[in-house]
């Protein structure tokens, strides 16, 4: 039968659900960013929002962004009454509690006591749990054009392989120790990160290469603008993590905060997928290819002083 035009099939939504530990010992941002971890983290968050709304087929996990300490879940939902039970789950308390039991379970811990938020856009919805229409109604003004997050498609078929033939769900001593499966970002095989000494040829001259910094990172947001997008997509060669759907969560992500955060927030995701391998030669390469070469020497300290040749 044909969806009706305002049928179910063209029900839509998401939101943003802020979770934190009140444990200081317990970070979940750094846990989910744990090799050893991340899958376990996945899928408790994934179990514990799933049996919020009453099916895993209604809620989709669009994003997990690390924010120190707090991890950011953007939800997406595909039938009204499923966003209606979820809102209900977290006014009542049931989700945090579940979110609880499964970060646990998934961390190895007695408990874990969380601290929640739930937003949509900018609008904060827990003052307006009790009136459930306008909560909808704040949610349905927010329809976020974003593609799902190419790593968490990677997760899901991480779990999908671990339970294949096992006819039972994956247990977290199997998830915890699946790491081939969800640390490397592709078929190939990573390359080493420079040896000490290292050098590559930068117009004509010897520079040594190294792992990336944090003043990199703020030298190259002040000055790329609007051509980060281009540099990702050089960088994107050899780095899955930074694939046109993380470019794409990128943009609007940290579209309110502006160009320079999210140039920033483009090399703080290549670090963390290729770690001491996201080197100053491939950024200033993939600066070269995109004709930005004053940015290049910038970065490498080569700019002539002002009135100099």
């Amino acid at each position: 039968m044909a969806a009706q035009p305002n049928g179910p099939e063209n029900w839509w939504a998401v939101l943003t659900c802020f979770v934190e530990s009140t444990l200081d010992k317990v970070a979940l941002s750094d846990a989910y960013a744990h090799p050893q971890q991340k899958v376990a983290v996945y899928k408790a968050l994934l179990t514990a929002l799933t049996e919020s709304c009453g099916s895993p087929e209604e809620l989709q996990i669009l994003k997990i962004h690390r924010s120190d300490p707090q991890l950011i879940i953007q939800v997406r939902f595909c039938r009204r009454q499923a966003c209606s039970l979820f809102l209900r789950s977290y006014r009542e308390g049931a989700l945090r509690a579940a979110l609880q039991k499964c970060l646990a379970a998934a961390l190895a811990l007695r408990v874990v006591p969380l601290q929640l938020e739930l937003r949509a856009g900018a609008q904060l919805l827990d003052p307006l749990l009790t009136d459930e229409e306008r909560c909808l109604s704040c949610i349905l003004a927010e329809k976020p054009d974003r593609l799902r997050d190419e790593e968490l498609a990677e997760l899901e078929n991480s779990l999908r392989n671990l339970s294949c033939g096992s006819g039972s769900q994956v247990s977290d001593k199997t998830v915890a120790t699946s790491q081939t499966l969800t640390t490397s970002p592709s078929k190939e095989k990573p390359s080493p990160p420079p040896p000490a000494g290292q050098t590559f040829m930068f117009q004509g001259l010897p520079v040594e290469n190294r792992p990336l910094n944090i003043q990199d990172q703020q030298t190259f947001a002040r000055s790329v603008g609007l051509k980060w997008r281009k540099v990702g997509r050089s960088l994107q060669r050899s780095c899955r993590a930074l694939r046109d759907p993380a470019l794409d969560s990128l943009a609007y992500e940290y579209e309110r905060e502006g160009l320079y955060e999210q140039a920033f927030q483009l090399l703080q995701r290549f670090k963390q997928a290729e770690g001491r391998r996201a080197t100053l030669q491939r950024l200033v390469e993939a600066l070269e290819e995109n004709e930005l070469t004053s940015l290049a020497e910038d970065l490498l300290g080569l700019a002539q002083p002002d009135g100099l040749a």
